[in-house]
């Protein structure tokens, strides 16, 4: 109902648990798929993993939703290749919000799982990052923390005073110089290597 009532965007299909998610995707193809992370037959993980990990050929953007706001469900979701995880008490806004920035290759996570994510990251002392080959450029650097805080291309793209075709060629490149498959290892090296701090 939230959902159909959006501009630009159409429901196309419907599954009531992880196998029927499984083959309703892979005979769809939707542009961003929403995975409730408890599903009988397969877990939103599982399903998350199957459609965007990282041996998947051509993934899928998957937005991970879910009622139980815990650390191992929201770290297994961006591990498996998700590129949002949202509560389902977010809201119509953030769902929507998330569902768009899926589909533009960006990630949205819920403020709230973003917060205690950071903070993790911070306590932790992570295993030396891979370095990469190429250095990262000044404004990939700037770019890199942005994202890694959050911020959307467009969002990245005012605040830098360019366009958004550079931005989204940033990311492109920082993806490729440091192997990542989305935006959301992306942010993770960034706080593996102590670039993003928690606040």
């Amino acid at each position: 109902m939230i959902l159909g009532a959006q501009p630009g965007i159409e429901v196309v299909g419907e599954a009531a648990d992880g196998p029927a998610a499984l083959e309703v995707a892979t005979r769809l193809r939707p542009d961003v798929l929403l995975v409730d992370i408890r599903m009988p037959g397969l877990d939103g993980v599982e399903v998350t993993r199957r459609l965007a990990g990282a041996d998947v050929t051509d993934p899928m953007a998957v937005v991970v939703i879910t009622t139980f706001d815990l650390d191992e469900y929201v770290l297994g979701a961006l591990r498996a290749g998700a590129r949002g995880f949202l509560l389902k008490d977010a809201g119509p806004e953030l769902l929507v919000q998330a569902i768009h920035a899926a589909a533009n290759g960006d990630a949205l996570i819920a403020p709230n799982v973003t917060r205690r994510l950071l903070a993790t990251f911070a306590d932790q002392v992570p295993a030396v990052p891979v370095q990469p080959i190429d250095p990262l450029t000044g404004r990939e650097e700037e770019g890199l923390t942005l994202g890694a805080r959050g911020r959307t291309n467009a969002e990245i793209a005012a605040e830098l005073f360019v366009g958004l075709s550079t931005v989204k060629s940033h990311v492109a490149s920082l993806m490729s110089k440091l192997g990542a498959r989305n935006r959301v290892e992306v942010a993770m090296w960034a706080h593996d290597t102590r670039r993003v701090r928690a606040d």
